[in-house]
């Protein structure tokens, strides 16, 4: 079998798989989120944080409780790793330094998992699964929350309140996530991933001498790494490490794991705002995005000219056999279109172009399909960019969902989709300005430029993955992309819960033959054709100087 026509088969499997758990899930999300009753185990939990589960918040209190949970969760992570050498499981490793260790919390917490350290070589087994493991499920269940707070903006009318925060962050916890994430590790733990406790082992080479391994809970981090769109690896190779990701079925299914929740998710919108095909309308955006993407990515990574590039079929420099080429791009696309930091290939050994489009991705806004919640939150901020602009062509003030889109909702739009840009250009050209960051870079000229650049897209963008090149573990580093990802995280949410608190006050405006049907393939088209020119706006001038310049030279 060729590769290309390998590649193929895995993304009409993986579509198929994920075809088949769109609805089920989908509909058990919105039951999860519209249920009224609670279970024994999370009345337990509100109990034990002080929390009335049936209190109604507005969007200010349902801020005010994101902030508080997150900065609560960023303290106690930086405190874990600052007294790790006093712990035990600690595998002889001592601290972390300060600014690696805000670092580090910053980006847990953030739904990052952005890493400037070597895994298997700095975190002890308390910090892996109390800290950065606990991070894992809980900042991507405040994901979750803050989407369905924005659906519940536009389900509701003639109030202000989206519902209570500490019930949707302990439901998204304990009724979606640990399910999922514990028949997921099961499945790795049985296909070769590793999911123990053991201590460091002196492991012979092949070639003679010898090297040292340490165990740890791998399996279960790798599962909701991968299902809350985090990434962390607990080694260094991330997942592209066989105690990770053993072979081609685990890397195909941790792709669908990423995947599953930001998919089903349209699913969930349209069970709670009672018009299932809206929910197809930005499945459909999302489906042509990541489509578009992998077909592009394995073009320019089968067929780059050169020498040794034919001899290997392809560009294979910084890919695992095991995975090849397809398995490769599929996954560095599916990675940089949602808040996942996962890698199971080197994206600075990619083409020019192939690297370019990993940041193209992030600088979407991470939304074809996007993280858990984030993705769903920036596809609707983005639907009412687009019905916006559809009215002003048209000279009709713009409705969406019934919900009239007057100046102070695109007010909140627009503050949502310039930040993240803001914060990636603000810090590159600091860092590119500045005498000692470049030093950083492992090249020089237009790679070198990328490698800064896809950092802080990155971080803004919460996605975590590296180029690689970059050596990130300097105090500028740490510092200025923990600031970008927790601007880049918190800042965009205050806008999402302003706007649905907007939304939800807001009295239905019934559809009249002039109303735009955002049900439709044209809405779709348009929302599509929206994301590419405002990010190619945006974007366009950065990228030339970096991976578009290196496509052209090779």
């Amino acid at each position: 079998m060729s590769p290309v026509l390998a590649g193929v088969l895995q993304v009409l499997a993986l579509i198929a798989a994920l075809a088949l758990a769109y609805r089920p899930l989908g509909d058990y999300m919105a039951r999860v989120y519209s249920s009224e009753k609670h279970l024994r185990v999370e009345k337990w939990i509100y109990k034990g944080i002080g929390a009335n589960p049936n209190a109604e918040m507005r969007w200010t209190a349902y801020l005010r409780g994101v902030l508080a949970f997150s900065a609560v969760s960023v303290l106690f992570l930086y405190l874990l790793q600052r007294v790790q050498g006093s712990l035990p499981g600690s595998l002889g490793f001592t601290s972390i330094d300060p600014d690696q260790a805000f670092n580090t919390a910053a980006s847990f917490v953030a739904n990052t998992n952005w890493q400037s350290y070597y895994g298997e070589q700095a975190m002890g087994h308390v910090v892996q699964t109390a800290g950065l493991a606990v991070q894992n499920f809980v900042s991507a269940a405040v994901g979750i929350a803050v989407a369905v707070a924005l659906v519940r903006g536009f389900a509701r009318s003639r109030t202000g309140e989206l519902g209570n925060f500490w019930s949707d962050l302990v439901r998204g916890t304990v009724r979606i996530l640990v399910p999922i994430a514990v028949v997921g590790a099961l499945v790795l733990v049985a296909c070769g991933a590793l999911q123990n406790f053991s201590g460091i082992h002196e492991v012979g080479q092949f070639m003679g001498g010898s090297q040292q391994w340490n165990g740890g809970a791998v399996a279960s981090q790798e599962a909701i790494k991968e299902l809350g769109t985090n990434g962390g690896g607990y080694f260094n190779a991330n997942s592209a490490h066989p105690f990770e990701n053993p072979n081609g079925f685990t890397n195909l299914f941790e792709v669908f794991l990423i995947l599953v929740i930001p998919f089903a998710l349209t699913r969930t919108f349209g069970t709670m705002v009672g018009s299932v095909k809206q929910g197809y309308a930005i499945l459909a955006t999302m489906a042509t995005i990541w489509i578009g993407f992998i077909a592009l990515m394995m073009w320019t990574e089968f067929h780059h000219g050169g020498p040794a590039f034919d001899a290997a079929g392809g560009a294979m420099e910084g890919k695992e056999n095991r995975f090849g080429i397809g398995g490769s791009s599929i996954f560095a696309v599916s990675t940089t279109l949602t808040s996942t930091g996962a890698v199971d290939s080197f994206h600075s050994s990619f083409t020019g172009f192939g690297g370019g489009l990993t940041m193209l991705g992030m600088q979407l806004g991470e939304i074809a399909p996007g993280g858990t919640g984030s993705g769903l939150y920036g596809m609707l901020i983005m639907a009412v960019i687009a019905v916006f602009i559809a009215g002003l062509m048209v000279g009709r003030t713009p409705e969406y969902l019934g919900k009239k889109i007057g100046s102070r909702e695109i007010k909140f739009a627009a503050c949502y989709i310039l930040i993240t840009p803001a914060l990636v250009l603000i810090f590159t050209a600091a860092s590119m300005a500045l005498p000692t960051p470049p030093n950083s870079m492992l090249n020089s000229g237009a790679h070198g430029f990328s490698e800064i650049l896809y950092a802080y897209t990155s971080g803004a963008n919460n996605n975590g993955s590296a180029f690689a090149g970059l050596s990130a573990d300097t105090q500028w580093f740490n510092t200025t992309i923990g600031l970008a990802m927790l601007l880049g995280r918190f800042l965009p949410m205050v806008f999402v819960l302003a706007l649905a608190g907007s939304l939800a006050e807001q009295k239905p405006v019934p559809a009249t033959a002039g109303t735009l049907r955002t049900e439709k393939p044209l809405f779709t088209g348009l929302l599509v054709g929206t994301l590419l020119i405002i990010t190619g706006l945006t974007y366009f001038p950065t990228l030339a100087l970096g991976p578009i310049a290196e496509g052209l030279s090779s």
